[in-house]
C-alpha cells in the first residue's frame, strides 16, 4: 500500500533542496538582486518559504519557533520576507531555513494528516484546518518558488537545472533549441505578409 504522506514528504522535501542549490555560487548581489518587473529574488523567495515552513507546519499547531527569525511580526501581512535586508545575511537567511524545515519535520512526524490545526491569519469562519491539506499547500507553495528560482538562476547565469554539473543554457544544444522555439514564436510576432497581389503594371 502507497503511504501517501511519504510520498507527500519526498516531493517536499525534494523542492527544499532545489530551492537551496539555486544560491550555489552565486555572489551576495546575484542573491539578492531583482529580475522581475515585481521584483522576484532567490534569497527573498527562500525567506519567503521559511517563514511559510514555521507557519504552516508549526505555529498551525501550537509549535511556534524556538528561535523567531528577526522578520517576523505578530501581524504576518506586514512582514518584508520577499527580500533580503542588508543586514540580513545569506548565512542567517539560509539557517533559519533549514531550521523552519527541521521543526516543520518534527511536526510531520508527530501528527497525522488529519490532524487539527489553525491558521490564525486566515479569514474569519475558514481557520480550521487539518495537517493534510497544510502539507498541501507548502508542497505547492515550494514547488512554485522552485520554479521560479529555476528560471531566476538561468537568468542570472545560464544555469539550466538543479546542479552544478548541469548543462548551461548557453551550451550548444539549448541554442538549438532557443533558435527553433524563437523561429515558432516569430511566426505570430507581425502580421504575416502573403505574396497575392498582382504585380505592379507601367502607368
Amino acid at each position: 500500500m502507497i503511504d501517501l504522506k511519504a510520498e507527500m514528504l519526498a516531493v517536499l522535501h525534494g523542492s527544499r533542496a532545489v530551492m537551496l542549490t539555486k544560491l550555489d555560487g552565486l555572489s551576495e548581489y546575484d542573491r539578492r538582486r531583482p529580475l522581475t518587473p515585481t521584483g522576484t529574488n532567490l534569497l527573498g523567495l527562500v525567506k519567503h518559504l521559511a517563514g511559510l515552513e514555521y507557519g504552516y507546519l508549526g505555529e498551525s499547531f501550537g509549535r511556534p519557533p524556538i528561535e523567531r527569525p528577526s522578520w517576523f511580526r505578530d501581524d504576518p501581512y506586514s512582514e518584508i520576507d520577499l527580500w533580503a535586508t542588508p543586514d540580513e545575511s545569506s548565512d542567517y537567511i539560509t539557517g533559519v531555513y533549514r531550521q523552519a524545515c527541521a521543526h516543520a519535520d518534527v511536526t510531520l512526524a508527530e501528527l497525522e494528516l488529519d490532524s487539527p490545526g489553525r491558521v490564525a491569519h486566515w479569514a474569519e469562519g475558514h481557520q480550521e484546518t487539518t495537517l493534510g491539506i497544510l502539507l498541501i499547500r507548502m508542497i505547492g507553495e515550494t514547488s512554485q518558488h522552485a520554479g521560479h528560482a529555476d528560471i531566476i538562476r538561468e537568468l542570472i547565469d545560464g544555469r539550466a537545472a538543479g546542479d552544478a554539473a548541469s548543462v548551461a543554457a548557453h551550451s550548444t544544444p539549448w541554442r538549438d533549441t532557443r533558435s527553433t522555439v524563437q523561429e515558432a514564436a516569430d511566426y505570430f510576432r507581425a502580421p504575416a505578409i502573403i505574396a497575392t497581389s498582382a504585380p505592379p503594371t507601367d502607368s
